[in-house]
């Protein structure tokens, strides 16, 4: 800690005079840091082991007490000096005082390594690492290939060596390898488009058309193909590709340069464009050999372990097959189904689990669970605490009835299909009740295929229901019943408080110690009410500096300080002395800590009451808290552009300014790099991008235009007279590329290069865009003209170019995406027949005004199968809802008469409407109701054909009315069905939210007592039209408390917003007092 001092001190402070008379070295001569080793004179050395061995052997020699860092030296060592202080005389606070001081130490450590490190590396503790010239990474900084985005990379560490000549050989050899990868992706991509004609051996037959394209022609190429390619490629590189030094100059001018600048320009270029091509052709390898082709289709890779169980029970939208830890990547099927049938087992289970948790909530078993222990069905509580409950033989039945079912039940499968045990629908066969069980392999697969999807559910659902019961005691109860979470030990502390509550994101208070969390809270206090008096110390010397002198002596007047970071230079040593020692007075003997983070004793502007104390430090957190943000962006905002309230535009060390007048920044996005290509400031880089920019605004202005003029005129005659292929019969769009011959490419490849070559070549001043072709370019093809010369007039008219550029590269991906989907750039959409979405539009339930809506994608897959299965639900909650809308509306207007159970003494009359006729109907009443669901389930609604909603019953499905024979009118009932229906669901779903708030579905939201709003509803500034009015919820804890408090701070400020309003007004109206305002 005293040496990481010594490194900060001496940056703004040093002893006055000398450090060695007699050797007439001054303080101020000795550098700081390590470079002080060497001005320290010998004796200095002495006297320093010498204090060092002194304070070892005489003042650190004994432990009190044999308690570590005791020494009996009181208070910071003080008595070691002669300064008579008891020390810290309390044990648990003189623990607490080195426990602080241990993580201070280990943090020092840390500091004073990495002082040592950075100092010895660049010459300063505080140093810029541009100053380590020592690393070897820096000898290649501005070799060839270090570019942005990624620099100089070599995370192998390849070059660590610092060797320059292995640094060439190897960029020389990537350089190679980028050509070969250009190449043979180029090879991998022409193939698909054109052949050469003729033949690739006349003597074996064997035309070019013959070899296939990719890894497959490995098998067509001719023994004496292989020789003439080795020999080439020999030829090459033992003749042709001479290094001269230079990594990728092979003395070949045409298309490199003669210029260095230019060389290495291009060659960087080629290594981007390798790097990339080595990536694609590695990609281009793993397909091909995959799937058969480097374009493949993947379902054609056959071989993956995972297509074997594709097809399998199971798996099904929206995840399909979902393997995420790999357990199947075996490719074994055995282990595959014997995993996927104890998935079904766990899913039942978990099934019988969930509506084992909610059904005792709701309804028991009569009677003794253990008439011999005097146990009731009605004794036993719901969830975890029913294992205190059941007797030893309530578990032994439970543990033998699973192992029947288990050994005897779900003992083998049928025709090894996981879940299918012969045992018939819901298992009816295992309790002598005979059926044959689903027979249609399909239909049982969706069964299966149903009840996986809900067991997996239920498996997530007990897990839920478990983890909430076991903190709670219930599996629906309050988590305010979670009374041994360590947060619960604070939510009542000081500083706990709207909006945020009791927060602590990174953890700190998770042990639940009391004594920790009030000394974190201390600290809190304390750097608030500094950065509060900081933040305060930014803002009045804008306004208001002390008259007179800081320093009589230094002739320092306050307003020769400047405000913000700027005054650390101004402050003198002296000044910086008062303000440490004025901090610490306070730290050591004024804020002495009594138990109560923030109360030292001083009341007058805090209070005795102990909740006033603690709304008052309530508010000082909070004010705190903003304070610590606005300082931190004061010193930023200051450190950056000069100023704490500083223009940004005086941040000029920041590399965007470099590029803020260039070519292309205009508005109104201004200078625009989000991916951040021109972070590193290099203006080189910015005009190579910009000019690449412009080049390919330019290729898409053309191509956009070629899209929309063959729509209204072509040339006439021929394109090829030698095959015969007339400008008319060349289709429009990408249907092109399947008309141009194979000359016509070359053509325009050939004029391409010409252009890049010769035309693109050499920018004007180094000016993007301008190659000294004059006015669109006319002087390339003969046509002089001085091109515009006026530099302002240029750059506004690339501007525009670079505007218009951007606009066609967005509208010719368009165009390719809508041509490559409809058949045309400007083709309907509705010829887009290959989307999933359109085997749909015409089903049942697609109709105005939405049309088919399908947010979540679930029909995506564009499976008709489940599309039906999900309309027939729908249809099926659809009626659900509409009968429970009636049942809500009817009995507030007629009731049936008579008894709903004679036995029971209940009449019809005695249900209440809504949520409240769940506690009123029998049990044998909630039996009947499920039965008569199950019935019409299972052995009513049996689909026709294929038809969502139709089960053949006649019109309302009343059986003795007269069916709907009319395809087309019955689909029309169905869809106003599926309209009403959907209407039904949001109505019913008001209504129980409105009933269980207000209880009633028609209730007055006046009666919903508990909304903590209500507390309010008749206190001061409640008024018509808007009566009380707390949109960001403010008032959501229903503290009155706080809720006064924040309408007197409301009349207060609307208080002074009146008279500001009236300061503004009068003197418009009324003029101005006279005399002076202030003399």
């Amino acid at each position: 800690m005293f040496a990481t001092i010594g490194y900060i001190l001496p940056e703004y402070w040093r002893f006055p005079g000398y450090l060695s008379k007699y050797l007439d070295i001054k303080f101020s001569d000795v550098p700081n840091g390590l470079s002080a080793l060497s001005k320290v004179p010998a004796f200095g050395w002495l006297q320093i082991v010498g204090f060092a061995g002194i304070v070892e052997v005489n003042i650190y020699n004994e432990q009190i007490n044999n308690e570590p860092g005791n020494y009996g030296a009181g208070f910071l060592g003080l008595r070691s000096i002669g300064i008579m202080n008891t020390g810290i005389q309390d044990p648990e606070t003189r623990k607490k005082k080195l426990n602080a001081e241990l993580a201070n130490g280990r943090l020092a450590m840390f500091a004073i390594i990495g002082m040592f490190f950075q100092d010895g590396l660049t010459g300063s503790a505080w140093g810029d690492w541009a100053l380590y010239t020592g690393s070897p990474l820096r000898a290649f900084e501005e070799e060839l290939g270090v570019q942005a985005p990624v620099g100089f990379w070599d995370p192998v560490g390849y070059t660590r060596d610092g060797s320059v000549e292995t640094f060439k050989r190897r960029r020389e050899t990537e350089i190679k390898h980028g050509r070969v990868a250009m190449y043979a992706t180029l090879g991998y991509i022409v193939p698909e488009y054109f052949k050469w004609p003729g033949f690739l051996s006349p003597s074996l037959g064997l035309k070019f058309s013959d070899v296939p394209n990719g890894l497959a022609a490995i098998t067509k190429v001719p023994g004496a193909g292989w020789a003439q390619i080795v020999a080439f490629a020999g030829y090459y590189e033992l003749f042709v590709y001479k290094y001269s030094g230079t990594p990728g100059d092979y003395g070949w001018k045409v298309i490199t340069s003669s210029d260095p600048e230019g060389l290495k320009k291009k060659l960087s270029a080629e290594i981007a464009n390798g790097r990339l091509a080595m990536m694609a052709i590695i990609g281009m390898f793993f397909q091909d050999g995959l799937t058969g082709s480097a374009w493949g289709d993947w379902a054609n890779y056959t071989d993956s372990p995972l297509r074997a169980f594709e097809d399998q029970t199971g798996v099904q939208p929206p995840v399909g097959f979902w393997d995420p830890l790999g357990l199947s990547a075996s490719g074994n099927v055995s282990d595959f189904n014997r995993r996927r049938e104890v998935e079904l087992k766990h899913g039942r289970v978990s099934m019988f689990a969930t509506i084992g948790y909610i059904l005792p909530e709701y309804w028991r078993f009569p009677g003794y669970l253990s008439k011999y222990l005097d146990i009731k069905f009605a004794d036993v509580p719901n969830g975890l605490s029913a294992f205190s409950k059941v007797p030893a033989f309530g578990w032994l039945q439970i543990v033998g009835f699973a192992g029947i079912v288990e050994v005897n039940i779900y003992n083998e499968q049928i025709n090894n299909e996981p879940g299918n045990y012969g045992a018939g629908f819901l298992g009816l066969r295992s309790i002598g009740i005979m059926n044959t069980g689903i027979e249609d392999p399909e239909t049982r697969k969706k069964k299966l295929n149903a009840e996986l999807a809900n067991g997996r559910l239920a498996m997530m659902a007990i897990i839920g229901m478990f983890f909430q019961d076991g903190l709670t005691g219930s599996a629906w109860g309050d988590w305010a019943n979670y009374t041994a979470s360590p947060l619960r030990a604070f939510e009542e502390e000081l500083g706990v408080q709207p909006p945020v509550g009791f927060w602590d994101p990174v953890g700190y208070t998770r042990d639940g110690s009391v004594e920790t969390f009030k000394r974190r809270r201390e600290t809190e206090i304390k750097h608030g009410r500094v950065a509060m008096y900081a933040t305060m110390g930014y803002i009045v010397p804008e306004y208001f500096k002390w008259p007179g002198f800081l320093s009589p002596s230094l002739g320092l007047k306050f307003s020769d300080v400047p405000n913000g970071l700027a005054a650390i230079s101004k402050v003198p040593g002296a000044g910086w002395a008062q303000i440490v020692a004025f901090a610490g007075y306070y730290e050591l003997f004024v804020y002495k800590y009594n138990g109560t983070p923030g109360d030292y004793g001083w009341k007058p502007i805090t209070s005795a009451d102990p909740e006033g104390l603690k709304k008052k430090l309530s508010a000082e957190l909070a004010n705190g808290r903003l304070a610590m943000m606005a300082i931190i962006g004061m010193f930023f905002q200051d450190g950056l552009t000069g100023s704490a309230w500083g223009d940004w535009a005086n941040y000029t060390d920041s590399p965007l300014r470099a590029f803020e007048d260039q070519t292309g920044v205009q508005p109104p996005v201004g200078f625009w790099d989000p991916l951040g290509l021109s972070a590193s400031g290099n203006v080189s880089d910015f005009k190579r991008r910009r000019e690449v920019e412009l080049k390919h605004g330019r290729v898409a202005m053309f191509a956009t235009i070629g899209y929309i003029l063959p729509e209204y005129w072509r040339f006439p005659g021929y394109l090829s007279k030698y095959l015969d292929i007339k400008f008319a019969d060349v289709p429009n769009g990408l249907s092109a590329f399947s008309k141009v011959p194979a000359f016509g490419w070359l053509q325009i490849v050939g004029f391409a290069g010409i252009v890049e070559v010769n035309i693109y070549n050499e920018q004007v001043k180094d000016e993007p865009g301008n190659y000294g072709a004059g006015f669109l370019g006319l002087r390339s093809i003969g046509i002089m003209n001085t091109g515009i010369e006026d530099p302002e007039t240029r750059k506004k008219k690339l501007n525009a170019e670079l505007a218009n550029g951007r606009l066609a590269m967005f509208a010719i991906i368009g165009m390719f995406f809508q041509d490559g989907l409809t058949g045309s750039a400007w083709g309907d959409w509705s010829l887009y027949t290959a989307s999933p979405l359109r085997a749909f539009e015409g089903e049942l339930g697609v109709q105005a005004p939405v049309g088919f809506w399908d947010p979540l994608g679930l029909s995506a897959d564009g499976d008709a199968e489940v599309f039906k299965r999900r309309r027939e639900v729908e249809l099926k909650h659809g009626r659900i809802s509409m009968f429970a809308t009636i049942g809500y509306i009817v009995p507030e207007y007629f009731r049936w008469p008579g008894e709903l159970s004679p036995k029971l003494g209940l009449k019809f009359t005695d249900i209440p409407n809504g949520l409240a006729a769940l506690t009123k109907v029998p049990g044998q009443g909630w039996g009947q109701i499920v039965a008569f669901l199950g019935t019409y389930e299972l052995f009513i609604n049996k689909p026709v054909g294929d038809e969502p909603g139709n089960y053949g019953k006649g019109n309302l499905g009343l059986g003795f009315l007269p069916s709907v024979a009319d395809p087309e009118a019955r689909t029309r009932k169905l869809s106003a069905e599926l309209a009403n229906g959907r209407l039904a669901m949001m109505a019913i779903i008001g209504m129980l939210f409105q009933d269980g708030l207000t209880g009633s579905a028609w209730g007055d939201w006046a009666l919903y007592t508990d909304s903590p709003l209500r507390a309010f509803e008749q206190e001061l500034g409640a008024q018509p039209p808007l009566g009380f009015w707390d949109p960001v919820g403010f008032t959501k804890d229903g503290s009155a408390e706080n809720f006064k408090r924040r309408r007197a701070v409301e009349i207060k400020h609307g208080r002074v917003a009146m008279l500001a309003t009236m300061g503004y007004i009068t003197p418009e109206i009324a003029g101005k007092f006279g005399g002076i305002c202030a003399t």
